[in-house]
């Protein structure tokens, strides 16, 4: 199956040349790090990564951190993104274990041997290929990643079900199969921060938040979701994150950039925020 994309012409450029300079706008932005990847680094030290998901326009310049970052740690052989259900297509842990996804700067290959044995694995994981057809989550990250280079394989995620429980538990498996394969291999959770807030009350909840993100405790980062109300879309695939990394060895976090949907489009009444991070 070759996974269309759903929201190219709308959350990005559906043309190839302007999707490029879109990106390149994203790392050269004000709010962004400021220069572009030039070449691929070869250390391969990075294990796990947030990325934002909203449109280029408002979130583009902060996710250009965690994908800057990417480039110069080097690009893995397989991308295993993890992203949240705003659909409510499929089951509570969908996966797309054969095909490929489609965007307007070529066509990435699922990772077959890797889905399958993960699916395999972890019996709450389901080979559900309908949970991808219409989330936008997962396909924004693969034009940042399709800049950086062509040759690596795609692991989609898409999770309903969100709990500490589960998202350890597939943590833990993901980094079981990685071992199992030897698969050189990077975890992105796609997430937003606090939705449609004040500036000011975004950036002090979502602060809470990202500390614990910093201390690499993705239960008291739940804990603090919980208490603190704060409405963050992909708490799930940041602890399963959390939880893979530390598992395939990761020992230090940290925080890249956060900003709100304010930074980008100068209005603060109501604000989405984003924020990057790498665990290695």
């Amino acid at each position: 199956m070759k996974r269309k994309p759903a929201v190219a012409g709308y959350f990005y450029e559906s043309d190839e040349d302007l999707l490029k300079e879109r990106i390149k706008w994203c790392y050269t932005h004000p709010v962004g790090p400021g220069r572009i990847p030039t070449k691929l680094g070869d250390k391969r030290s990075i294990k796990g990564l947030i990325s934002p998901h909203a449109g280029y326009e408002f979130s583009g310049p902060v996710a250009a951190f965690s994908y800057l970052e990417l480039a110069e740690d080097g690009l893995p052989e397989t991308v295993l993104i993890l992203c949240p259900n705003h659909t409510g297509m499929g089951s509570g842990l969908s996966a797309m274990t054969q095909g490929s996804w489609i965007t307007p700067l070529g066509e990435v290959p699922i990772d077959t041997q890797f889905a399958r044995e993960l699916v395999n694995k972890y019996p709450l994981l389901d080979d559900e290929p309908s949970a991808h057809i219409r989330e936008h989550s997962c396909e924004v990250q693969l034009p940042f990643l399709q800049e950086l280079g062509q040759d690596f394989k795609l692991v989609p995620i898409c999770m309903m079900m969100q709990d500490l429980e589960t998202s350890q538990e597939l943590g833990r498996a993901i980094a079981s199969t990685v071992d199992e394969l030897e698969r050189d291999l990077v975890v992105i959770a796609s997430t937003d921060f606090t939705h449609q807030m004040p500036h000011e009350v975004a950036e002090a909840q979502d602060a809470k938040v990202l500390e614990a993100i910093e201390t690499f405790d993705e239960e008291e980062m739940i804990k603090r979701i919980i208490t603190n109300n704060v409405t963050m879309c992909g708490y799930g695939p940041v602890a399963t994150t959390m939880a893979a990394s530390k598992a395939m060895g990761a020992r230090d976090a940290g925080i890249l950039k956060y900003a709100t949907s304010g930074d980008t489009s100068g209005n603060y009444t109501s604000v989405v925020g984003y924020g990057s991070a790498v665990f290695r």
